[in-house]
């Protein structure tokens, strides 16, 4: 999967903006101000960052060991780090942004989730 691809999945998202906070090399998507995705501009193959249910982490690293990894730099439990090198079946891509950034809305506070609903 290539930047593009992911970069606008993301974005037709409700809510969702991206930045770059880090540098030019990590696009960040947040969905309400909260991140859900980082991904490493400079990385070849590209390399996504997304958050994951703590259960779940486990089960895909060890189904996919070479390419979902635990989340660099970021909290091991509850992120990985994909591999975007065409070997992970889009669909499932798809699926962990759908729900990570799932995960995220489900954290956000009755008022954020309330603007959410109204954008």
């Amino acid at each position: 999967m290539n930047i593009d691809t992911f970069r606008d999945y993301c974005l037709n998202k409700k809510g969702v903006t991206e930045g770059l906070p880090f540098g030019p090399d990590v696009l960040v998507l947040k969905v309400m101000g909260k991140m859900f995705s980082l991904v490493s501009l400079d990385e070849v193959p590209l390399r996504a960052n997304l958050k994951c249910d703590p259960e779940r982490v486990i089960e895909l690293r060890e189904e996919f060991a070479e390419h979902i990894l635990p989340g660099y730099h970021m909290n091991k439990q509850h992120w990985n780090t994909l591999i975007l090198d065409g070997r992970l079946d889009s669909k499932l891509v798809f699926e962990l942004i759908d729900h990570s950034y799932e995960l995220v809305v489900n954290g956000l506070t009755i008022k954020l989730k309330k603007e959410l609903e109204d954008l």
